[in-house]
């Protein structure tokens, strides 16, 4: 790449973690928005519900979940993941519904040794089934300070966006026989948990705990989405609590072609694995998405 394209990158990304600094200011509080559900203690809510952190040390994890339950929406949460020697640790973000046949939106990052970079894992499951991964390194250390993770997810198409930044879109595919995302309520989950069975080069790198507990931390947590509850969703007009499908921007949202070229950079130059060009683990033919 030519370093006028690099440095135009780079501004623009910077305009864009700027923007989402102002708009995540208007986010939701962790006490009223989220519970933590395992850990021992390990999790923490702290100032005042403005920050939450999970941490992992050799006897455990930990872990939370939103109180609500979504039905389509725009979802961000800023990260600041574990620093230093993180190999063997995960930290997963993602939306799951429950269930053998639930569905799941993924964020997971696979800790490192100490100068090697971070790998953003992705999937999607729907109807129970996943084998949908495509990985990515990240142009920027996400130890370093706090980045926007989002998920977009409508009736058309899941797009997962860094910073603002669209890495991946998974397009709804029905048409021709592929499951998709959009009749089970998911809510947000988080994890810290050990992996290093298989999440360090396959394995081969183990969890050092001499460097634990190791901490990973959220912030600027925002969702602009439809709640489901007691079997209907907000943005349903039957539901009491309606919000008017037409302020609902989310559920038809899709990516202008500015936005197309700038995922087209980052899977060009940071897209490190992608299940539609595995040929060696689908010799009967790619999945029919791809």
């Amino acid at each position: 790449m030519a370093f006028s394209e690099r440095a135009w990158f780079s501004f623009w990304a910077c305009l864009v973690i700027l923007s989402s600094l102002t708009v995540s200011a208007l986010s939701g509080n962790f006490y009223q928005d989220f519970d933590i559900t395992w850990g021992d203690g390990r999790a923490k809510i702290l100032n005042n519900g403005e920050l939450l952190t999970l941490s992992l040390d050799k006897a455990s994890g930990s872990g939370f979940q939103s109180k609500n339950e979504f039905l389509f929406g725009k979802i961000d949460m800023q990260l600041k993941l574990v620093p230093g020697n993180s190999a063997g640790t995960v930290t997963a973000y993602y939306l799951s519904s429950q269930g053998p046949t639930h569905d799941e939106i993924d964020f997971e990052f696979l800790g490192n040794l100490s100068g090697d970079p971070y790998i953003l894992h992705t999937n999607v499951f729907s109807q129970g089934k996943g084998n949908r991964e495509q990985q990515f390194y990240l142009w920027f250390d996400p130890t370093a300070d706090f980045h926007t993770y989002s998920i977009l997810w409508n009736p058309q198409r899941i797009v997962f966006s860094v910073d603002g930044i669209p890495i991946r879109e998974f397009n709804n595919s029905e048409s021709i026989g592929v499951p998709f995302p959009k009749s089970q309520p998911m809510r947000i989950y988080s994890s810290l948990w050990n992996a290093d069975d298989w999440a360090t080069r396959g394995g081969l790198v183990k969890t050092d705990w001499t460097q634990a507990p190791f901490t990973a931390s959220y912030r600027n947590f925002k969702a602009d989405a439809c709640i489901w509850s007691s079997g209907a969703s907000s943005c349903d007009s039957r539901s009491p609590s309606s919000t008017s499908n037409a302020n609902a921007w989310w559920l038809s949202q899709e990516l202008d072609s500015t936005s197309q070229e700038r995922m087209g950079w980052v899977q060009k130059n940071y897209m490190i694995y992608n299940y539609c060009t595995d040929t060696k683990r689908f010799p009967q033919g790619l999945p029919l998405e791809c």
